[in-house]
């Protein structure tokens, strides 16, 4: 009798295990998200480096607007906004309820002290020109905050959507870098350097909740572990996968899916435009005139990613194509140096950061520019490295990055910027887009700025980098394209 009720209960705590464990590989709620760079510190508001957006980014940070997908820019933490008729007033209203990870309230106040903090004069936000011509921010209520511009600007809902316009807290500005304290639908865990960062749901979020229960990032920088860690499963998915010549693998193999889209990434040969010899617009244009992009793009990227001959994404409908304005011609690039005197060429350095467009691209670019007399010094560098001597210290002679923020042709109006160019013309060319409304006479004036930086061969233009991504097959909710360098997975899940 005994036998028989132990061997009944036995098989009643085996269904029950059975269904426990249908149940939980049927309802997985947390992934394994690689990529190549770790972030340097997660503060989104005080670093240029991508890193941080592409783990931060609406996951546990969120601005006033937000990009989508898509590309689209919609309501974030502005429910709605009205703007006056002189363009100058934005009146924005808050959602009701919103909470910082830390449990205290978001308010008008905090807008206003993340706005006002990004403008300061100590700001060390990299994208300080984003609000510099924002005049005043206004309380008008705990949920309604006013911000007055110096002269209308017809991008501003659009700059407000950057990673760099996110809203943050005075309570826990101190240690936002090591232990960041947002509003989104993930609030930060842990994060062992080196290693991994850890996200948690947030159970207290305003909005849509996440799907997940966790996510972890983990910093997988070389392109042979990458592989390796997809293949064996112990990742669920690579963003932006640095080995293209793997994809097929991946493709051909029924446990993963490849997603193939576009980026804001203009990879450049970034020329510092105020050390000699590059001073002189023929060296730039011989430099120009020197690569072969194609090459580039087919050796170090196996054949993703579309050519430019300008700053500005081929998929933007303003593009003008300018490639053919700096083909592939060595002779000319001979002929070139030889005119700004430098006939037998001359040698400087070429400052490579950790990502495969860059090292690989480096390589060759290096040999095409040995070619016609150029000698290029390859200096591998650490992305810390990078933001220290090349974007900081502007102590470069050619660095290879790809620019992954949203239409920022508008970089090239900073002459402190790290490539360190200065036209007065192209200056008021983006004075007067900032000013204008109108989208026939923005296209007009963004056509007119990409052919300016083209015609001054600012820097090497090589092509528009595209976004590979390797998954699971059953991870849903993934962006394709990159609208801005983030990682949303606020609306993420497994299939069931």
């Amino acid at each position: 009798m005994q036998h028989t009720r132990f061997f009944r209960g036995l098989a009643s705590a085996v269904a029950l295990s059975t269904a426990l464990g249908a149940g939980a590989a049927l309802a997985q709620s947390d992934i394994t998200v690689a990529m190549q760079l770790e972030p340097p510190h997660l503060d989104p508001t005080s670093a240029a480096a991508g890193a941080i957006d592409s783990v931060l980014y609406a996951n546990v940070f969120e601005g006033l607007t937000r990009f989508m997908g898509d590309g689209s820019i919609v309501p974030g933490l502005a429910k709605s906004w009205a703007i006056s008729e002189d363009g100058l007033t934005y009146t924005f209203h808050l959602h009701e309820g919103v909470m910082f990870h830390d449990g205290t309230t978001m308010d008008a106040e905090d807008v206003k002290f993340s706005l006002d903090r990004a403008r300061a004069e100590d700001s060390a936000n990299a994208q300080k020109a984003l609000f510099a011509g924002i005049s005043d921010v206004a309380v008008v209520d705990p949920l309604t905050v006013k911000v007055t511009l110096s002269e209308p600007n017809g991008s501003f809902l659009f700059n407000m959507a950057w990673g760099d316009a996110v809203i943050v807290a005075p309570e826990s500005i101190e240690t936002i870098k090591q232990t960041p304290v947002g509003t989104g639908a993930f609030k930060f865990s842990e994060w062992v350097q080196g290693d991994k960062i850890v996200l948690e749901k947030n159970p207290d979020y305003w909005g849509t909740p996440a799907k997940l229960d966790e996510a972890t990032f983990k910093f997988i920088s070389d392109p042979t572990a990458a592989f390796a860690a997809v293949m064996a499963e112990d990742v669920d998915a690579f963003i932006s996968f640095p080995a293209p010549e793997n994809l097929p693998q991946f493709e051909a193999d029924p446990r993963f899916q490849v997603l193939v889209g576009s980026t804001e990434g203009e990879t450049i040969l970034a020329m510092n435009n105020k050390q000699p010899p590059f001073d002189n617009v023929k060296v730039r244009e011989a430099v120009a005139h020197a690569i072969d992009r194609q090459a580039i793009i087919d050796g170090a990227m196996f054949g993703y990613g579309t050519p430019i001959g300008t700053h500005f994404a081929p998929h933007n409908p303003a593009y003008v194509d300018l490639t053919g304005q700096s083909a592939f011609d060595p002779e000319l690039s001979k002929k070139l140096l030889a005119e700004a005197g430098l006939p037998d060429g001359f040698e400087t350095t070429l400052h490579l950061p950790p990502p495969s467009y860059a090292r690989r691209g480096g390589e060759i670019i290096a040999a095409q520019l040995g070619q016609v007399g150029i000698k290029a010094e390859i200096v591998n560098v650490e992305w810390a490295q990078w933001l220290e001597t090349v974007f900081r210290g502007k102590n470069f002679g050619l660095s290879i990055v790809s620019h992954t923020e949203p239409m920022d042709i508008g970089i090239y109006a900073r002459p402190d910027y790290y490539f360190q160019y200065d036209n007065p013309a192209f200056q008021e060319v983006m004075t007067t887009l900032d000013a204008t409304t109108d989208p026939a006479k923005r296209t007009e004036l963004l056509q007119n700025a990409q052919k300016i930086i083209a015609d001054d061969y600012v820097n090497g233009y090589l092509f528009q980098l595209a976004m590979l991504s390797v998954a699971k097959a059953g991870v849903q909710g993934l962006w394709v394209n990159a609208p801005t360098q983030a990682t949303d997975l606020t609306a993420v899940s497994w299939a069931e």
